[in-house]
């Protein structure tokens, strides 16, 4: 039996490295009561990496007030708080760190702001259109954005760029088994490149979820 090298293990855990983060995301909460709406996210491994506990995306105060979504861990820690600005249609929404109860969002805890291509009027996306824009930190959704998304979500075709260097950061597109058969809508790969927050980019998918879906009322509460 051949000895590996230390060297030769080296190089496959920096093969490894260099390799996009795939992930499965499934459209539907780990809580499989009627009426939940969430997400369960899955590692190349199948482990279980993120989760989305959502029981009603109609109700203000259901979630914990203003339509807030929770991105946790596969555990259940809690990492990022998503919520839509007031008064946007739910087409811009903010992320915060951790979680929070309704209206105790500290300014500080801001991790970027999202906003739909189009905060007025919805609609559907060719193949180049701008999906949604993201600006990270404290900044307002009207400075220059820090990323975009292009393609159409609906479809389960778009990339996520650097609005800076134009470099692709991650991929969202249809689930394929086998390279040959296609699954629904409600399961898609996320491939996201070396080197970016697989975190941060699923917290882009939940709220591309929000923003690209059908059309709400207004937020009163958030």
């Amino acid at each position: 039996m051949s000895r590996i090298h230390p060297d030769d293990m080296l190089l496959k855990e920096d093969a490894q490295l260099l390799r996009p983060a795939v992930l499965t995301v499934w459209k539907r909460s780990s809580m499989s009561f009627q009426g939940t709406d969430g997400f369960t996210v899955f590692d190349h491994h199948g482990r279980l990496a993120f989760r989305v506990d959502n029981y009603s995306r109609k109700s203000c105060c259901i979630t914990g007030g203003g339509g807030r979504l929770v991105l946790m861990d596969g555990a259940g820690k809690a990492l990022l708080t998503l919520k839509p600005q007031v008064l946007s249609m739910q087409y811009q929404w903010n992320a915060y760190r951790g979680e929070d109860k309704c209206g105790t969002s500290s300014p500080n805890s801001k991790v970027f702001s999202m906003r739909s291509g189009s905060m007025l009027f919805h609609r559907h996306s060719s193949k180049d259109d701008v999906e949604a824009i993201v600006v990270m930190g404290h900044g307002q959704s009207d400075q220059t954005p820090d990323f975009r998304i292009e393609g159409c979500f609906r479809r389960r075709n778009c990339k996520i760029k650097s609005s800076t260097t134009g470099q692709m950061v991650a991929k969202i597109a249809r689930k394929r088994v086998n390279n040959k058969i296609l699954l629904g809508d409600d399961v898609f790969t996320l491939a996201v490149q070396p080197g970016f927050d697989t975190q941060l980019v699923m917290a882009f998918v939940i709220i591309l979820d929000r923003i690209c879906g059908k059309p709400f009322a207004p937020v009163l509460c958030s």
